[in-house]
């Protein structure tokens, strides 16, 4: 199987299983999927109301750049980076965007 087509789907699962977990918080928002395969960009969006304050955000966004999985914003105790090596994508594919690119060489993930 292609890796890309195959990180696709591991994404997807596991943006699925925070998406699911996160509904059980029942905070008065709800966690929407966003899944663009052509662009290929994943995400969960948090949206809702929850009491006077209106809720907007996204605590999640995964892109695959090339052959790497580009984790580009994680807003997540454990890091979703833990959960898809979990599922199944290697470390050395990983890329944590969100870090500086002179910082990225100390994290133990792939730099680029």
């Amino acid at each position: 199987m292609d890796t890309r087509l195959e990180y696709q789907n591991l994404i997807k699962s596991v943006l699925q299983n925070h998406a699911e977990y996160r509904a059980t918080l029942n905070d008065g928002y709800s966690s929407q999927l966003i899944f663009d395969d052509e662009r290929r960009q994943y995400l969960i969006l948090d949206m809702g109301w929850n009491g006077d304050r209106y809720l907007h955000a996204t605590p999640i966004h995964i892109s695959l750049i090339g052959d790497k999985v580009w984790i580009q914003y994680d807003d997540t105790e454990e890091g979703v980076a833990t959960d898809l090596m979990a599922a199944g994508v290697s470390k050395e594919d990983i890329v944590l965007g969100f870090r500086h690119p002179r910082i990225r060489q100390h994290t133990g993930f792939a730099v680029a």
